[in-house]
């Protein structure tokens, strides 16, 4: 039989309290459901049983599991250690401020969390605000060294994101209920949600671990008077400009962000009219292309097109082995470029993850991005050269300068592009036949601007990326923002019109499918330059040019089998993106 407490109470009232032992959470338990060695009364009381101390596991299983993986289990902190009150204990009723007080009854340099916008709810009785075990748990508290390591790095974003991501908590608190959305849009938010925390700042890095204050408060690390040192503790040359960054800008508030909000409408606004425009004009070349072959397949049954051309299988040359380097260095930056930006900018998807681990890290796949947009500035700056050389420098072509721009071996635009248009889309609807083209067709043209556009656009918002420091110096921190939406959105306009367009015009149109191997060997034969580019040719028969033009031989098996297969990779890997965007778009977050 069980000793009756009132007995033990006997000897022990003097430092327990009977009535305070009823009331408390063990006061259902006898004295020896804990104190388990005392099994003789009499024995007990001669001393010659030994007491050891209570095991808790005994009854608390899941809370002794939970604290043997725990800080406190390593530093001897064991269940007494906190609960000293063991024999007037009460339920805690999940009231936080019992934790509090608890907690820095030892913890006391972080007492500052008491005068903290939390710490200051908390004490009012919210129970909706963050108190030590919201963060830390109460039993499984893991230790929290520094910030260095991925976990602790980690640790100190995701424990803020488990309250701030609850909109209706946010909302009924008053508190700004974007925080998490804003964050996660942002470059830091994105390599967190990708895995790699470490590379980048944290709540707790601007807003501190236990003195979280408000911005308007002078003594808050987020005040306009702190922010600059608070900055640099990662960009040590910060600046008061620099400060302005929106940290938390949302580009949907047109009344808080207007500069935000009119350059997502902007940006918006371009893809929107460049993909409509030109998806429909690829639409249409595809449905007219099938109809073409079919018409081509009769009129050689027929023997219409046989000996249509004289020695059409003879090869002629339209680029030089500049061109085809050049093109190469194009392939090459952009599908490296496509590789790696992109994981960043759907760092949501699973597949974004898994591309960021097979590059070992955001580090890694930064530095290759890095490279490749150096090799996109040498092949920009080599197409400089190449048009100052030919509006200003080259012998072999007639005219001043304004002739040469808008002549027929140019690829400005000029009025005969609007000529070619209306022709194709005479073409496209059956009403005419189709054009023959110069030695530049209209979508080359487009695709040349572009390269042009697309180098001030996302050439000039990467740099500042690249570099915010130095232009943080004399910049307003805001304008990072702005080429953070520029540059995500100019590049999903580059890939997306490469992988669609682009290559629907040069390779998968059904007269080209699925490759046109021009631009890797620069040659093609007469029957295609004649029906290609009619006019091209029956300018250089006005001339006299044709056969300077003439391929003094074809491209070898081993060359063709080399860029043929780097062609197809390069092709395939593309479309794998495109499908990988696709999916990221129509997929659930």
């Amino acid at each position: 039989m069980a000793i009756d407490p009132a007995t033990c109470l006997g000897c022990h009232g003097d430092k327990i309290q009977a009535t305070s032992f009823a009331a408390s959470v063990h006061g259902k338990n006898a004295c020896t459901s804990c104190h388990v060695e005392i099994t003789d009364l009499a024995r007990h009381m001669k001393g010659e049983i030994k007491v050891g101390k209570v095991q808790c596991v005994r009854c608390h299983k899941k809370e002794a599991a939970e604290h043997f993986a725990s800080v406190h289990m390593l530093h001897d902190i064991g269940c007494a250690s906190c609960h000293t009150d063991i024999h007037t204990h009460t339920y805690w009723k999940k009231d936080k401020r019992a934790v509090v007080a608890k907690c820095i009854q030892c913890h006391d340099k972080e007492s500052v969390y008491r005068q903290s916008v939390h710490g200051m709810a908390v004490a009012a009785g919210n129970q909706d605000s963050a108190a030590c075990n919201d963060c830390h748990n109460l039993h499984e508290i893991k230790a929290v060294t520094g910030k260095d390591g991925r976990n602790n790095s980690e640790f100190h974003t995701k424990v803020c994101l488990r309250c701030h991501s609850d909109r209706k908590m946010m909302e009924r608190n008053g508190v700004f209920n974007v925080a998490v959305e804003t964050y996660m849009e942002s470059y830091h938010g994105k390599n967190y949600r990708l895995g790699y925390p470490e590379r980048v700042a944290g709540c707790t890095d601007c807003h501190t671990a236990h003195a979280v204050l408000p911005g308007r408060d002078p003594r808050s690390t987020v005040n306009p008077k702190n922010l600059v040192d608070t900055c640099r503790k990662c960009h040590s040359k910060a600046t008061f400009l620099f400060t302005k960054y929106y940290p938390h800008g949302e580009h949907t508030d047109r009344d808080k962000y207007p500069v935000l909000y009119w350059t997502f409408l902007s940006m918006t606004g371009l893809l929107v009219s460049t993909f409509a425009v030109f998806w429909l004009h690829t639409l249409l070349w595809l449905c007219r292309g099938f109809i073409e072959n079919r018409e081509k397949q009769a009129a050689l049954e027929s023997g219409e097109l046989f000996h249509a051309v004289h020695d059409g299988h003879k090869q002629y040359r339209r680029f030089t082995r500049r061109h085809i380097f050049l093109h190469l260095l194009v392939i090459t930056s952009f599908l490296g470029l496509a590789l790696t930006g992109l994981p960043l900018k759907f760092s949501s998807q699973d597949w974004a993850k898994m591309l960021m681990y097979f590059y070992g890290g955001s580090a890694n796949a930064g530095l290759i991005h890095r490279i490749c947009a150096g090799i996109t500035m040498v092949y920009f700056g080599s197409a400089l050269a190449m048009s100052i050389h030919f509006l200003f420098l080259r012998k072999d072509l007639p005219g001043n300068f304004l002739q040469r721009l808008f002549g027929p071996d140019s690829l400005c635009p000029n009025l005969r592009d609007l000529k070619d248009v209306t022709g194709m889309v005479r073409w496209f609807l059956l009403r005419g036949p189709k054009p023959t083209f110069e030695r530049w067709t209209y979508w080359e043209k487009f695709d040349f601007i572009a390269v042009f556009w697309g180098m001030f656009a996302i050439g000039g918002s990467g740099l500042m990326l690249w570099f915010p420091q130095f232009f943080g110096s004399f910049l307003p921190g805001w304008a990072f923002n702005v080429a953070t939406i520029v540059h995500s959105d100019e590049a999903l306009l580059a890939t997306g019109f490469i992988f669609t367009v682009h290559f629907f015009n040069t390779h998968g149109r059904p007269e080209k499918f699925p490759m046109d191997f021009v631009i890797f060997n620069g040659q093609m034969s007469k029957h295609e330059f004649i029906e290609e580019r009619g006019d091209q040719w029956k300018r250089y028969e006005e001339q006299g040019v044709t056969e300077q033009y003439k391929a003094e031989k074809s491209s070898g098996p081993l060359y063709d089998f080399f860029f043929k297969a780097f062609g197809f990779l390069a092709l395939f890997t593309g479309i794998a993106l495109l499908c990988m965007m696709t999916y990221a778009f129509i997929a659930p977050h």
